[in-house]
């Protein structure tokens, strides 16, 4: 049933909320280091992991991918969100820091992307 696959998906997040909480005491940070990520990292290995073994039938996974298609856009809004405010918070030098980070990121978008034959032209270019 769907209803397992929330069961698994909230099992996930409870437990990278609880791994997140842990090391942001453990390094003395006031906050949830990576939470979000280790449940998302929990939730397809877990998954995976179950429908290997046969324990997940259809309707559960359905529920999985439903859920954490919605789970993940919701959560890395929020994210965004909180560190924008921190980032103004923090001053000029961490906005200008945010902004570079961003545009140098785009400008390795043409090399690391593959080039595909589409890209270079039509085979009927031919003179």
């Amino acid at each position: 049933m769907k209803i397992y696959g929330v069961a698994v998906l909230s099992l996930c997040f409870l437990t990278g909320q609880l791994l997140g909480e842990w090391l942001g005491r453990m390094f003395d940070f006031n906050g949830n280091i990576g939470g979000v990520g280790f449940a998302m990292l929990l939730l397809i290995i877990f998954g995976d992991w179950m429908k290997r073994r046969g324990w997940i039938d259809t309707e559960s996974e359905s529920g999985i991918r439903f859920w954490s298609g919605m789970y993940i856009p919701v959560v890395v809004a929020m994210a965004s969100t909180q560190h924008v405010k921190a980032a103004l918070q923090g001053g000029w030098l961490a906005v200008v820091a945010g902004v570079g980070g961003t545009l140098f990121c785009f400008l390795l978008i043409p090399l690391l992307a593959p080039k595909r034959d589409h890209d270079r032209g039509s085979s009927n270019d031919k003179p």
